[in-house]
């Protein structure tokens, strides 16, 4: 099947256009361009696979000098959110440890994620440590985190495209969209 197709039968309706994202990329790394004027460099530690592509065009506007990493993490089991249960799969290659270190994520849920990161990342003691995240479900938050750069909260709606993903699919789709319940529930 094409992708097209495949798209049209599983896309319920677009979010956010390419346009809106964009802008608002741009809009996030003027803001974290001025807030980290007087820093050396910005390690931006993109939470894979979801942060990709935000994080890149995130990093491409930026104006301050800036190095990038990557973590991954599972909260996943099976394509379903396991609650509260969240595993290191892939530390970052470079020590954090005095440095300035800005989480990039793609979205923040119910804050499981989010949250063990920010743990985890303190205890390496960065000069400073702050969030960027894409999206935020307000709605099904049930751990309190704080997000310092925020790019759109959203309904509770799975989302894919411009870097998210259902089963490894819909990834590279350049807006976000929601996908049709009936996609998602049939498993």
């Amino acid at each position: 099947m094409a992708l097209s197709a495949l798209v049209e039968q599983a896309i319920e309706r677009t979010l956010l256009d390419e346009q809106t994202i964009q802008r608002r990329v741009v809009e996030l790394a003027a803001q974290i361009s001025s807030d980290y004027a007087d820093v050396d460099n910005v390690v931006l530690v993109g939470v894979l696979k979801g942060s990709f592509i935000f994080l890149a065009d995130l990093a491409r506007h930026l104006d301050v000098p800036h190095s990038v990493d990557f973590i991954a993490l599972s909260s996943y089991n099976r394509g379903t959110v396991s609650y509260g249960a969240v595993r290191l799969i892939m530390d970052t290659r470079s020590s954090i440890t005095d440095q300035h270190v800005l989480i990039v994520e793609d979205i923040v849920d119910t804050g499981y994620t989010l949250d063990y990161l920010m743990r985890n990342f303190e205890a390496r003691r960065p000069a400073s440590l702050r969030t960027c995240t894409l999206l935020s479900k307000p709605d099904r938050r049930e751990v309190d985190v704080h997000v310092d750069y925020l790019g759109f909260e959203i309904p509770d709606v799975w989302v894919v495209g411009y870097g998210l993903d259902y089963a490894n699919r819909f990834r590279t789709l350049p807006y976000i969209a929601a996908l049709r319940r009936d996609v998602y529930e049939k498993e």
